[in-house]
């Protein structure tokens, strides 16, 4: 017996399905808004959810992250009108199980909760079966956790795997991680750079070469795809592959055949294909630099990774396991964190995703030496400074003032005080120094405002010495 939570606002389409449900011989609830329905899903396991799109506090798909990150989350199949295809698409996206139109019939309910309850049935015996070892990849965010469900799919079969995502998500880790715990483990995991391939030996460094087939071939050379015979070769970045060699290479990989260069007989090589890009591969084909086919049989599963701006709630975890091995690798003990450590990095919106993160995290426990604590002080001068710039547009709502002398420039700085001095008990409170610095800017073009720009009559007034008041003019970005 399973246990169905019903999200719809619709009174009578809920009575319609309870009833249903109940006759199926399973539990059901139902809630009529987004809130009721999340505090029934936090409190209470379900094994499938119904989500209507549309209800009175806001979209169901928005709490389709909260329901993904449960700890063992429920089958979705979301409810949408006819006339909202894209409520389909975003749905899916977003890991749902199935989606029904609005009205659907006692048969098609039936169906799609019967494939739902026998898709989780089996997916939970496959659990308690897997084993999989994860150590080097970290991370509870639903995004993360999402990939993960597929990298678990992905190490259990033998399809091709395409993994994309920005520069430094860590797609090759990803697909050594696969590697590692499918079938293949105990054969090589081969890595070929195909941005680093060049057009006149790419074929060589592929399919290797026979003594003497061109200039410099001194030797014979076992090329890349016979190495990964029995294990995986990984084409990292393979949106740069040449033209040329795609239609070559979509035969090796139909057929597990080719030639060395200079030989005249074939070779085969049993490998298992995984491939990642930081492009839009669909995108390169509809401009022709790309081959459709070969799109279509790499990409037999996709592994998508999110930039690490989009899951801010992994950061912590990728500090503490990164810091643990840098320590570990230098042979120091393993240092604490201070409050404005992580503060520092969770504000910062990481360009260079996870391997921007890792390699700032070595230079911060190197910069720290034998201190036994990590500060926002450690880290780079040109982070801390984005991360400041960042907060100040932040609490300010503009960019720093380069002018206050007119009026027009004079409202956004004026705002800031009054939201400081006025609202300051209904945000959240900067620390003490940030907001020094804001009051202090606020004061300096209020002051530079009502002296009208004369610099005698601000000295005068502010006390401050010619040298000093420069000096925050610069500090402030702000201008007489």
């Amino acid at each position: 017996m399973a246990h169905i939570l019903i999200i719809d606002d619709d009174f009578e389409i809920c009575e319609t399905m309870e009833s249903l449900i109940t006759r199926l011989s399973h539990e059901c609830s139902a809630a009529h808004s987004l809130d009721e329905g999340s505090r029934m899903a936090r409190e209470t396991e379900f094994d499938v959810v119904f989500l209507d799109v549309r209800l009175p506090d806001g979209n169901g798909l928005d709490i389709l992250p909260d329901l993904m990150a449960l700890p063992n989350p429920p089958e979705v199949i979301i409810l949408t009108g006819k006339g909202d295809p894209d409520g389909a698409e975003l749905a899916i996206k977003g890991g749902v199980w199935d989606y029904l139109l609005k009205p659907s019939s006692v048969r098609e309910i039936s169906l799609t909760l019967g494939r739902a309850l026998k898709y989780r049935g089996e997916k939970a015996g496959q659990a308690v079966g897997d084993a999989l070892d994860l150590s080097e990849v970290v991370g509870s965010s639903p995004s993360i956790k999402a990939s993960f469900a597929l990298l678990s799919q992905a190490a259990r079969s033998d399809s091709n795997v395409l993994i994309t995502g920005r520069t430094g998500t860590g797609k090759e880790l990803f697909a050594s991680t696969i590697h590692d715990n499918s079938k293949r483990k105990n054969n090589n995991f081969v890595v070929v750079d195909c941005a680093g391939l060049t057009e006149t030996l790419i074929e060589s460094t592929l399919y290797g070469h026979r003594k003497g087939a061109f200039t410099g071939a001194q030797t014979d050379r076992i090329g890349l795809v016979k190495l990964a015979d029995g294990g995986t070769l990984f084409l990292d970045e393979v949106g740069e592959m040449p033209l040329s060699i795609q239609k070559a290479f979509l035969r090796v990989l139909q057929e597990r055949t080719f030639r060395p260069v200079g030989d005249t007989r074939e070779q085969m090589s049993n490998f298992r294909l995984i491939a990642a890009t930081n492009r839009d591969l669909d995108d390169m084909v509809e401009k022709g630099e790309f081959r459709s086919d070969l799109l279509y049989r790499i990409k037999t599963m996709r592994i998508h990774l999110a930039p690490l701006t989009q899951r801010p709630e992994d950061v912590r975890a990728l500090v503490k396991f990164r810091v643990k091995r840098v320590c570990k690798q230098y042979g120091m003990e393993l240092k604490a964190f201070g409050a404005d450590f992580n503060a520092t990095l969770e504000s910062y919106d990481w360009p260079g995703n996870v391997r921007e993160l890792f390699n700032i995290l070595e230079r911060a426990v190197i910069a720290a030496g034998d201190e036994k604590t990590l500060y926002a002080m450690h880290l780079p001068r040109t982070l801390r400074i984005q991360v400041a710039k960042a907060q100040i547009v932040k609490m300010t709502g503009s960019e720093v003032v380069s002018d206050v002398s007119g009026s027009s420039q004079d409202e956004p700085v004026r705002k800031i005080g009054q939201d400081i001095f006025e609202d300051i008990f209904d945000q959240e409170l900067p620390t003490l120094r940030e907001f020094k610095g804001m009051a202090e800017k606020v004061y300096l073009a209020e002051l530079i405002r009502q002296c009208n720009g004369d610099l005698g009559k601000i000295l005068k007034a502010s006390k401050l010495s010619r040298s000093h008041f420069y000096s925050l003019l610069k500090k402030y970005g702000l201008a007489l």
